[in-house]
């Protein structure tokens, strides 16, 4: 086996220390290493160098709690042209798109190379989105449905194609792009910290924290700052805070999905004092502007903490009377059960994370695998069911409120008041490490956020790369819907709550 370069979560490493090998030999080591369910791709980059188009892995191994880097080169005037991991691995499916789409590299085999965002410097710039070559099936008893990318209320756009044997879904192809915003390109065109941090916050506004913690983490180590007890504390209450508001809106919705409107109003009327806190706390309900790079202009006080413990100890009362209704309503239970079903080894290969891997009885949560701020003190465990249905999405997020309530608890009494925290990093006194590449790792409420950038020969960014967890997750929506009736299309989509913007990047 070819030696690979370990890391840690938030440890850089020297880019020309990360083994360069052969595309055969790159193909083998990563496909040998995911044979075993303890390993997981956490990111899968190309970007141009002198040399050619370079290609690096990031494998995760979560028993380990490591990371393992492994890179190949397609040298300059090369055909760009290598074969596909996609026919072993479905995960690679989203990241061979996403190069293809960006380099035009031809992954041989791969036969679902359609675009993935429609960036503005794709390659093909003929590539339009009114063109986007949907799967068909042939037959005079099959008929389509199209659904958005224009829909009711406040659903972001993208567009879902059905197609169907009366009632009976036998594929569901879901297009997305239709909001690409260019994230990762203006966090090199945009080169101040606090532009960054503000448009990390805007990957996903539901998941402000998570998403701005991990470009907060990445700068952070690139610099070699040493961050205190207390402000990595600081972001656990924030990110446990955005973990229940968020968990709280999904049950309030799934409830109105199967018309149980007690559960629908009391969730939502328990979720407002959860963003509220936050607003308290730093003057915006999704946390924007509390999370930057090496400090906060929003200290968590003692009354800060009072606050806490007195909405923690309301709003656990009355959830738990609404839960233990909900979970065990008959109505409730006959409508999720063996709905939008999904097995261990599905998930596991499309590569899903979250909410949408402990479903399944798959263990991926960075806090457990790649623990990060304040979880090493923790020593979290993920909260697993193995019927991969409806229901057991719901008794995740479930379960997931009640130990986030302890987990608040447990933090606010271990955070030293009497200590200060530093305000945030400038641009001034920021020095980054050269020629570099840092893996950031957060756990947002949908699942595992990664964050990758790599450093120039002057410390600057040269490549940012983002991964959303809805970029594994949609294909689990997609794959729970065959052979299901299209009427569970509403609710099986409620019960995963993917990001439409944080997978058009």
């Amino acid at each position: 086996m070819e030696k690979l370069l370990e890391t840690k979560n938030n440890l850089p490493v020297r880019i020309a220390d990360i083994p360069v090998v052969a595309y055969s030999k790159f193909f083998e080591v990563i496909t040998f290493l995911l044979r075993s369910q303890d390993y997981h791709i956490l990111s899968y980059i190309a970007y141009p160098t002198p040399e050619g188009l370079k290609f690096i892995c990031a494998v995760g191994d979560d028993p380990n709690k490591s990371i393992s880097l492994i890179s190949h080169i397609i040298p300059t005037g090369a055909p760009l042209k290598v074969y596909s991991m996609m026919p072993k691995y479905d995960v690679f499916h989203s990241f061979e798109r996403d190069i293809h789409e960006k380099y035009g590299v031809i992954f041989e085999d791969n036969h679902f190379l359609k675009p993935l965002r429609y960036p503005h410097d794709r390659i093909n710039q003929e590539s339009k989105i009114t063109d986007y070559p949907f799967y068909q099936i042939g037959g005079n008893e099959l008929h389509q449905v199209g659904v958005g990318p224009i829909h009711a209320g406040i659903i972001e756009p993208g567009h879902f194609r059905f197609l169907c044997a009366g009632e009976r879904v036998l594929h569901l192809e879901i297009q997305l792009g239709w909001q690409h915003r260019g994230i990762e390109y203006l966090f090199l065109k945009k080169s101040k910290l606090n532009q960054r941090a503000v448009l990390a916050e805007q990957v996903a506004g539901d998941t402000a924290v998570g998403h701005g913690l991990a470009y907060a983490q990445c700068i952070e180590s690139l610099a070699g700052l040493k961050i205190r007890e207390k402000l990595n504390y600081e972001r656990v209450i924030a990110l446990e805070i955005e973990r229940i508001g968020m968990h709280l809106f999904d049950l309030s919705n799934l409830c109105t999905g199967a018309a149980y409107q007690l559960g629908n109003a009391t969730l939502g009327v328990l979720r407002t004092p959860t963003i509220n806190y936050l607003q308290t706390w730093c003057g915006n309900r999704f946390a924007k502007g509390l999370i930057r790079p090496g400090g906060t202009h929003y200290p968590f006080t003692a009354d800060l903490r009072d606050k806490l413990l007195a909405y923690l100890d309301n709003m656990e009362e009355r959830y738990v009377q609404i839960a233990d209704k909900f979970l065990n309503l008959s109505g409730i239970v006959l409508r999720f059960q063996d709905i939008g079903t999904l097995t261990r080894k599905q998930v596991y290969m499309i590569g899903g994370v979250g909410v949408t891997a402990k479903m399944a009885g798959l263990k991926r949560d960075s806090r457990w695998s790649h623990p990060f701020a304040g979880y090493h003190e923790l020593h979290h465990e993920p909260v697993l069911f193995d019927t991969g249905d409806i229901y057991a999405r719901i008794q995740v997020r479930h379960y997931e409120i009640l130990q986030s309530i302890k987990y608040l608890r447990r933090i606010a009494e271990m955070i030293n008041y009497d200590n200060q925290v530093p305000s945030p990093l400038t641009d001034e006194n920021l020095r980054m490490a050269k020629n570099c590449l840092n893996i950031s790792i957060t756990e947002g409420w949908r699942g595992e956020i990664v964050h990758t950038a790599i450093t120039d020969d002057e410390g600057k960014i040269s490549c940012y790369k983002i991964k959303d967890p809805s970029m594994h997750n949609w294909w689990a929506l997609a794959l729970s819907l065959r052979d299901r009736e299209i009427s569970d299309f509403p609710i099986n989509n409620k019960s995963y709550d993917h990001s439409y913007c944080g997978h058009d990047l």
